[in-house]
């Protein structure tokens, strides 16, 4: 707005805008003054009847204090009012030579000024209301004008940019005094929908609500329509829209058809735009840059599938393209030969789904989601490709699939474990059984301790399944990292060897993070050892510790670090490096880019299992030929652990001969629970079998048998084992538990809780772990 530096002073200094709170009083108290003169008025009359006293001089004082009052109170609200008319005088003139028509209101929204633009647009609206005088500008004034004039009202001032029939504009509003406001609305001429120039563009377009309220067509729309109308059932006769295909259109000129393109914007709004046949609409012919400005990435293709055209927002996307160049050099990933994709399309047997195909791009991947739509062109068949950058969705998808591939690679990898523990508890416990009856000097008591020192092997590779299926059971504590690797240096220095130097570095701030000591440092361990085979000419292997504060969302490698404080360990090898082919399979089990025999390939598998049962992250960096770094996140943690509280003396017990009791062994194994039975019966144990829950609660229907302890296995066939136990238990309360699984004890965690006197004992045991256990439940 113009004005003067003296209007400008006037207008801000002027006291209607900043009354006196005496003037403000008055104002108040204004209707009410005809009040006080009335209760002069009543005074005199008292004054007058008695005449004589000190009650007639109070009452005379009381009428002049009153009529005194009413004075001042008149003078205020008059002196007020000229200044509040000067103030208006002044607004005129401060915004009369405005371009912008520009109004004052009071808080009821009644027009009290316009300026010189404001009248050639709208003409003279004195005594009406705003609401009724932008009616014809955009749709439902009274919530913008609402809305703005509160926010005006806290703050001083308030402004919003509105899609109008014409285009953009900007109205702002600034709070005058007390009780006014002075309202601007700016034509945003320059600025198109979306930032686009839908003005400048010929093709037809329009900005659609989400409920299909047309918000705003271009002049080239409504030549096409004939009129502005106000939604989209007016145009289109095959409504919903499908981008990427021909709709009929109702035009100025009769049925007509045109290919739709919807750009999705914020709020649910879309910009929609029509292209409509060359062979059916003559002004697209006339406009040669219609095409191309257009900002939907469109190509044109003969019926062979070599691009014709392609517009600026397809070469954005591509690259340049030159015309001749078939689809096929472009973009590639269909799943079958391109051609037989453009064939059914030109043949009208293609449909309107979509294909995400990846753009032929040795720098960087890129997807595109294109759309074929069959037209015709001087008579013969052509195609026209709609298409967007799924680059994104692809990314996601990825994500999606490499998470569900790790998740069913860790359920494959806990059955597995499962069933071998189940094959290795049989293997060593009936080797246990051999080695009983044999002693040091038989021929065979070397094969048969050769025989149990693997399956324990085996069970140590299982145990390695479970870790990274994140099955296995964890003993969390708070722990500082500098005291837990010093105490680890001395290990860590003999698995490196003498041409690999060891080095740590530690954050003096570090904080105390809550982890499994005993399986963080095995994690430790597997990532210096690989550092240690990367580097076979030796080298430096760099353990650092640092507390990283992450303030955003940190998305790397298909996982997301959520915001937080960290304790960041980071494990650097300057050796040979990782392939970028092979770097997305390390984690996987079995996978090695060691030769055959070096290695099981479970190392990795294992870390990144207890990383993630411990609520952290394993993220790598690596470049071939220069090294790898291995990066690890743990939520840091402020709370000290608790000392943890010295064990009640027990109450001095009988102490009885090992095998004084009933067991009733419950296993589905056939191999397990004859182990199992044989042991414990050469330990002097009375052993009732059943071969899954229910015959063992039939069992139990026998009121007369006494059972000290059940032995059951976790996971059976039909009903589980918490849930039988927790049955027999209602009827024989006092009976102890050992519950055995070759799973973890996590499994059984939240039902422990509810089944009272029972331990936990881990496949696959030894038949002196078995009998030890059953004992210490007895006894």
């Amino acid at each position: 707005m113009r004005g003067t530096d003296s209007e400008r002073s006037n207008v801000v200094s002027n006291t209607a805008l900043s009354p006196h709170p005496l003037t403000r009083t008055a104002l108040i108290l204004a209707p009410r003054s005809a009040y006080l003169v009335t209760g002069a008025l009543a005074f005199v009359a008292l004054a007058w009847f008695l005449a004589e006293g000190l009650v007639g001089i109070a009452a005379l004082a009381v009428a002049g204090t009153l009529a005194a009052l009413a004075a001042v109170i008149t003078w205020l609200s008059l002196n007020h009012a000229r200044s509040h008319g000067a103030l208006q005088d002044q607004i005129a003139a401060f915004i009369d030579n405005d371009a912008s028509p520009s109004f004052t209101t009071d808080v009821e929204g009644e027009i009290g000024t316009q300026n010189r633009a404001a009248l050639q647009r709208f003409g003279s609206r004195g005594g009406q209301t705003l609401t009724r005088a932008l009616a014809e500008v955009f749709a439902n004034p009274a919530a913008v004008l609402h809305r703005l004039q509160n926010r005006a009202d806290a703050l001083g001032a308030a402004r919003e940019d509105l899609v109008t029939r014409r285009g953009h504009v900007r109205l702002s509003v600034h709070k005058i005094g007390e009780a006014g406001f002075l309202w601007r609305l700016e034509d945003m001429a320059e600025r198109a929908v979306g930032g686009r120039g839908a003005e400048t563009i010929s093709l037809p377009m329009m900005t659609v609500s989400k409920s299909g309220t047309i918000l705003f067509m271009n002049e080239a729309t409504r030549r096409l329509i004939g009129e502005r109308v106000k939604t989209l059932d007016r145009i289109f006769t095959d409504l919903p829209l499908r981008p990427g295909q021909e709709h009929a259109i109702a035009a100025a000129e009769g049925p007509a058809r045109a290919l739709v393109a919807v750009i999705e914007g914020t709020g649910g709004r879309r910009e929609v735009y029509l292209l409509p046949s060359p062979a059916a609409d003559a002004a697209s012919a006339g406009d040669p840059t219609a095409f191309e400005t257009l900002p939907v990435a469109l190509m044109r293709l003969g019926a062979t599938g070599e691009v014709r055209e392609a517009n600026r927002a397809a070469r954005a996307l591509l690259g340049e393209v030159e015309p001749g160049t078939r689809l096929s050099d472009l973009i590639e990933g269909l799943g079958r030969p391109l051609n037989d994709w453009l064939a059914d399309a030109i043949a009208g047997r293609a449909g309107p789904r979509p294909e995400v195909l990846r753009v032929r791009n040795p720098d960087k991947d890129s997807y595109l989601q294109v759309t074929l739509t069959r037209v015709v062109e001087d008579g013969r068949p052509a195609l026209v490709a709609v298409l967007s950058d799924a680059t994104q969705l692809k990314t996601l998808e990825a994500q999606f699939v490499q998470s569900q591939k790790m998740h069913a690679i860790g359920q494959l990898a806990g059955g597995v474990a499962h069933d071998f523990n189940n094959l290795l508890t049989a293997i060593s416990g009936h080797c246990d059984l051999l080695l009983l009856r044999h002693d040091k000097g038989d021929p065979d008591y070397a094969d048969l301790v050769q025989i149990n020192q693997n399956a324990n092997r085996a069970a140590s590779l299982v145990g390695q399944l479970l870790a990274f299926s994140r099955k296995q059971t964890l003993k969390p504590q708070v722990i500082d990292l500098r005291d837990t690797l010093s105490d680890l240096t001395h290990l860590l220095n003999r698995l490196v060897g003498e041409k690999v130097r060891l080095a740590l570095v530690h954050d003096p701030a570090l904080k105390p993070i809550r982890a499994d000591k005993r399986q963080l440092e095995q994690v430790v361990m597997n990532l210096v050892v690989n550092a240690r085979d990367a580097m076979p000419a030796g080298g430096e292997v760099r353990i650092e510790t640092e507390v990283q504060t992450i303030r955003e969302t940190l998305n790397r490698d298909r996982a997301s670090v959520a915001p937080g404080e960290y304790v960041v360990v980071r494990v650097t090898d300057s050796g040979t490096g990782i392939p970028a082919d092979k770097l997305a399979k390390i984690f996987e089990p079995f996978f090695t880019t060691k030769r055959p025999g070096e290695g099981t390939g479970l190392g990795l598998s294992t870390a990144y299992g207890i990383v993630k049962q411990t609520g952290g992250y394993i993220f790598c960096d690596s470049i071939l030929g220069q090294g790898t770094t291995f990066t690890l996140f743990f939520p840091a943690h402020d709370q000290v652990e608790p000392a943890a509280a010295e064990p009640a003396q027990p109450p001095p017990r009988r102490v009885s001969r090992s095998g004084e009791g009933v067991v009733l062994l419950v296993e589905d194994e056939a191999p397990v629970r004859a182990f199992a039975s044989r042991a414990l019966r050469m330990r002097g144990y009375t052993v009732i079998e059943a071969e899954n829950a229910e015959d063992a609660l039939k069992t139990l229907e026998d009121e007369n048998l006494a059972i000290d302890v059940f032995v059951t296995d976790v996971i059976m066939p039909g009903m589980d084992g918490p849930t039988w136990v927790r049955e027999a238990l209602k009827e024989r309360p006092n009976t102890r538990v050992v519950f055995v699984s070759g799973y973890s004890e996590e499994s059984l965690t939240e039902t422990r809780e509810r089944v009272p006197n029972s331990v936990f004992l881990p496949k696959p045991f030894s038949l002196s772990e078995l009998t030890a256990t059953v004992q210490g439940q007895i006894h």
